[in-house]
């Protein structure tokens, strides 16, 4: 059994996109179908991420501007972990964390430096590893979630989604430009 292209089969897929052999979409190429709709979107909103702010915050409960827009930008990194490793300390016992924080200049070079490494880790998966393996989020050693691979990927692409949509508050208490995401905004009329 064999893969099929479905852009031979359904017209408007990309050139090369495969099915199984029951005639579904792999689900690497959904994910990688979604990363590359997704990636462009974060990519304006974090232009628009003005320089010397980083410590702003619109409330004192709330993320620093800074802090927030390095998680978004450094979001699509969680990928390659999901699939490359069984697990992830978020406070390991050495207290050696491997989030380096990206200063303002350097976000979209961190973003599409992460971006290409989920590709790279998406294209390499295959289906039966993300429907029937898990993956394990820890803190200081205790599991906090054990999850199938592809439902964690899910959760993390929805993440990404509200931390944008949160840097999005952010750019228009700050006076910034707040890009067209899935439609227009007060700022870009582009449906995009």
């Amino acid at each position: 059994m064999g893969t099929t292209p479905l852009s031979a089969r359904r017209p408007g897929l990309p050139r090369g996109t495969e099915m199984d052999s029951d005639g579904l979409m792999k689900l690497n190429e959904l994910f990688l179908a979604e990363l590359d709709r997704e990636a462009p979107r974060t990519r304006r909103a974090l232009e628009s991420v003005p320089l010397g702010r980083d410590d702003w915050k619109p409330h004192a409960k709330s993320m620093p501007l800074g802090r927030l827009a390095g998680l978004v930008a450094s979001m699509p990194s969680w990928i390659p972990l999901i699939i490359d490793q069984d697990t992830l300390d978020l406070s390991p016992p050495s207290g050696g964390g491997q989030y380096q924080q990206p200063t303002t200049d350097q976000l979209i070079a961190v973003h599409d430096k992460h971006v290409e490494k989920a590709r790279e880790s998406l294209a390499k998966s295959k289906d039966d590893f993300l429907l029937t393996t898990n993956w394990k989020l820890l803190v200081a050693g205790k599991v906090v979630s054990d999850e199938p691979r592809h439902v964690v990927l899910r959760d993390t692409l929805n993440h990404l989604a509200h931390h944008r949509g949160q840097l999005t508050v952010y750019l228009r208490l700050n006076d910034k430009a707040v890009p067209a995401i899935y439609g227009p905004s007060a700022d870009d009329q582009r449906f995009l």
